[in-house]
């Protein structure tokens, strides 16, 4: 027989610890083959295998979790795929940091040996996250682990490249692109962060070629102006319309520059005449196209300039060029003027060097076709994205998408499956490394050198990891997945993604909803960063509070649609909160022994506070498996909250107590019949939450035939424990309760002393009163009661309404109104003295302006506490007045 008793203090890190190992052994959480259960599934966003928990991840798995165990509860085969991703840019960046460190590069090793090295990396450093993933509780099946460089994920993208290049949706062509000069790679339109600089908009004089004066430019990027090779003016601009088939000359390199006319062109810009730079600026490049001009390239993939850009600039770096481009425009007096102007420009997402645009052979997805069926499956509501507002920023992306760019100059990743042939030249796609050249039968074939875009990989997920492009009863039985569960910040790079691949390969959406969660912010709505020092580290978190406190509190916060406000304190109140549980669990178990709640023990529920506090718990159970179904987890945590801590704990427990410790052995064994039923319930759905201490008290719970909390079904409904009047009488007693509490509290009464009360009911209410007098008196400290309209209270009673009734509680010898006045006026004499010094620094300009945002915003929040304080207590100042005047 197990042993039943709690230890006296909750120690998570023991119990969580030897959870994981049980729910590991037993592989707890792979579905069954049972076609007749309905299928749940998700499939976790992978985190990049050089990954660390942060906040978002920790945020993002325990909703995951909760919808899988509650999912599981409610009796479905349920399947939660974990992974990672191997994230081409960041992998490949940490290897080459650690080779750097040994005086090596990646050329020194070559592609083979350095691939080699960051498989031996990954297996070594790449199961750190996935560690972590399972620390805090993930109830991901294990045994269907995927890597989005493992055989089976290979074979798939292999197989849809091909695809798509056949379809001829995949191509090769020329194209400006976003390059990054520290990574050497190009980068997707989604890859660049952008953020405001303050910068020059420079006006250069560009003269005619028939000498007849000049135009004026105005560019943010002179060393652009070598690769220059037309000036553009809106052919409706009465300024410069009848220039349009003229020319102007380039300074420095005398190039002829046609002057053109085009629409795209915006008058009120600059002076209204656009330098086109076709092969650095993405707008110029499609101008440059729809006019046929010439793409001279004057900066190289390493951010110098080209012999392109004249022998004075050829070799110098771009920031270099630029200076002295200035300084001989000013010198030739080409430099007409110079203004501040704040704008926009593109970093890296992964090392934030400035983004070149650059020309060069790139591949490409033409994703029009595939935009245009994905939009219309959201449209079509055959996935919903929740909250709402996200679908119509779906749509603003869908209907605005470029092709994509998924070629990227690294060597990790995906190497794309194309060959051409050194003899003939033809260009090979094939799904199996080919031998020879189809057409020639020539064996010289080099490969493509270029990796795939690491969300190539990924868009394939929701089908790839089961099993695609076979037939597998996975594939059958769990796609479509249920819910996609992320963050909004990667709807456009991998959801939208998703569903365009999934619509395409499947003809089905990879997921019937999708759930964007929102932003974990510090306690003052800042954005975490290592920068501002406010990033909270959930790892940290669990250590010191216990993962079940952590993830509570996320739950708890996890409003749809509104950021979270996460700080320490809010993490260690929660923590009370498990305790609490694990109290109130040790206390119950002291009283249960393995004949309660058998057969006999509960046949009629009787007693008023049996019936409310089973009445709440179906209502309870209800609005639970309600709001987790609707992604309102905020709201299930609530419910569970304030049902555990005040309708069980604070309430419950107490009433029973008399029960429990009582003489009258059939009272007693029919209280904890019924206190096990609720506790086991309680204990089932909670679960979910904090699946790691209710796993730990439901190993303790007599009578239970299944030891794994996570495979117990959600509690049945259970008409019979109905008790609409009982909960209403029981809601009238707690009300009368809690307003002697609060006059006791309000007052200062010291608890020990008894009170007289009087309530002035009649009818039916004074029935129940006067039934329940013994609970009124015992929970309210109360040494005499009077009911009744006919009762009439001395003077000085202190008075609360319930009901409709007066609640009294005479003061005469209880409590010396004039002491108290003199506290209360000494304790507003103090807090109007602090409100004055608050309100001096938040009226003085110089530290509103001088002082960081959140000491000001500090100070806010202090004023509204005193002040809050202060009301209260001129609140009851005056009611003692008035109490006095009685």
């Amino acid at each position: 027989m197990p042993d039943r008793e709690l230890p006296k203090g909750y120690e998570p890190r023991d119990v969580e610890q030897k959870w994981i190992k049980y729910w590991n052994e037993n592989q707890s959480f792979t579905p069954s083959d049972d076609p007749d259960r309905p299928a749940y599934s998700i499939v976790i966003p992978p985190p990049n295998v050089t990954g660390s928990l942060h906040m978002g991840h920790a945020l993002n798995l325990t909703l995951q979790d909760i919808l899988c165990r509650h999912h599981r509860q409610l009796g479905y085969d349920v399947l939660w795929v974990p992974g990672t991703d191997h994230a081409g840019i960041a992998t490949q960046n940490v290897v080459e940091k650690a080779l750097t460190a040994e005086g090596k590069t990646r050329q020194d090793l070559g592609r083979d040996e350095f691939i080699r090295r960051v498989w031996q990396w990954k297996d070594e450093y790449g199961g750190k996250i996935l560690n972590q993933i399972s620390r805090i509780g993930a109830s991901v099946d294990w045994t269907r682990l995927r890597f989005t460089l493992d055989e089976g994920l290979s074979r798939a993208v292999r197989e849809v490249f091909v695809r798509l290049y056949e379809q001829g949706l995949i191509y090769r062509g020329d194209y400006i692109i976003n390059w990054c000069i520290r990574c050497h790679t190009a980068l997707s339109d989604l890859e660049v962060e952008y953020s405001e600089i303050e910068g020059g908009l420079y006006h250069l004089r560009y003269p005619l070629a028939d000498g007849s004066g000049y135009l004026v430019v105005a560019t943010t990027r002179p060393e652009t102006m070598l690769g220059d090779t037309a000036v553009a003016v809106n052919p409706e601009d009465p300024r410069y319309k009848h220039l349009i088939g003229k020319h102007a000359l380039l300074p420095f390199l005398k190039r002829r520059l046609p002057i053109i006319g085009d629409e795209y062109v915006d008058m009120d810009f600059g002076t209204g005449c656009l330098k086109i730079t076709p092969a650095h600026d993405p707008n110029d490049f499609e101008l440059g196209r729809r006019h046929g001009l010439e793409i001279i390239q004057v900066i190289d993939d390493q951010g110098k300039m080209t012999k392109e850009a004249g022998e004075h600039f050829a070799g110098l770096d771009r920031v270099e060029c630029r200076r002295k481009i200035l300084a001989a425009l000013k010198e030739s007096d080409a430099l007409e003027k110079v203004r501040d102007y704040r704008h926009s420009v593109g970093h890296c997402y992964r090392c934030a060097a400035v983004i070149e645009p650059y020309v060069s052979r790139q591949w490409f997805v033409k994703v029009g076709p595939l935009a245009a069926r994905a939009r219309d499956a959201v449209a079509e509501k055959e996935t919903l994205i929740l909250p709402e507002h996200w679908t119509r920023t779906y749509f603003e992306w869908m209907d605005n998408i470029r092709d994509w760019c998924i070629s990227r100059q690294i060597w990790w990743g995906h190497r794309i499956p194309a060959w051409t042939c050194m003899e003939c030249g033809k260009l090979i796609v094939a799904r199996e490394d080919p031998a020879s050249c189809p057409a020639c039968n020539s064996s010289s074939l080099i490969q493509d050198e270029d990796v795939l875009d690491t969300w190539f990989s990924s868009a394939l997920w929701p089908f790839s990891t089961l099993g695609w492009p076979e037939k597998t009863r996975e594939l059958e039985k769990f796609y479509p997945t249920s819910v996609l569960v992320t963050a909004f910040d990667i709807l456009f790079f991998w959801v939208a993604r998703m569903m365009m691949m999934g619509v395409h390969f499947m003809d089905q959406v990879p997921f019937r909803h999708v759930y964007i969660h929102a932003l974990v912010r510090d306690a003052s709505g800042q954005k975490m960063s290592k920068s501002k020092g406010n990033v909270i580290d959930p790892l940290l978190m669990m250590d010191k509070y216990g993962t079940d406190a952590f993830r509570f509190t996320l739950s708890a916060l996890a409003a749809m649609g509104r950021d979270i406000k996460m700080s320490e304190d809010r993490v260690e109140g929660y923590r009370h909160f498990i305790n609490k549980i694990w109290n109130a669990a040790r206390f119950s178990l002291m009283h249960l022994n393995e004949d309660s709640g058998k057969s006999g023990s509960r046949e009629k529920i009787e007693g008023l506070a049996h019936q409310w506090i089973l009445h709440r718990l179906e209502e309870i159970k209800l609005r639970t498996d309600e709001a987790v179904k609707a992604y309102r987890f905020n709201d299930a945590s609530q419910l569970q909250y304030q049902f555990v801590w005040h309708s069980f704990c604070d309430w419950y427990l107490e009433l029973i107590k008399p029960e429990l410790y009582g003489d009258d052995p059939e009272l007693k064994e029919k209280a904890r019949g019924n206190l096990l039923q609720v506790l086991s319930e309680v204990i089932v759905l909670l679960h979910p939450m904090i699946p790691f201490v209710t796993q730990e008290i439901w190993s303790r719970l007599p009578g239970k035939t299944q030891p794994d909390l996570s495979r117990v079904p959600f509690p049945e409904k259970r008409p019979e424990c109905s008790f609409p009047q009982a909960a209403e009488n029981m809601e009238f007693l707690q009300q009368v309760v809690t307003a002697v509490r609060g006059i006791r509290s309000e007052l200062n009464v010291a608890p020990g002393l008894k009170l007289d009360l009087i309530i002035r009911a009649e009818g039916k209410d004074r029935e129940i009163l006067e039934e329940h007098r013994e609970m009124i008196t015992g929970l309210a400290g109360v040494n005499k009661m009077h009911t009744g309209k006919e009762v009439e209270p001395p003077r000085g009673c202190a008075a609360a309404v319930v009901k409709g009734y007066e609640v009294l509680v005479p003061l005469r010898g209880v409590v010396d109104i004039q002491s108290e006045l003199k506290r209360l006026n000494k304790e507003l004499g103090k807090l109007e003295k602090d409100l004055s010094i608050v309100a001096g620094k938040l009226e003085n300009q110089g530290f509103l302006s001088k002082a960081p945002a959140e000491v000001v915003e500090k100070e806010k929040a202090r004023a509204g506490r005193i002040s809050e304080e202060k009301e209260k207590l001129m609140a009851l100042q005056q009611r003692l007045l008035e109490i006095a005047d009685n």
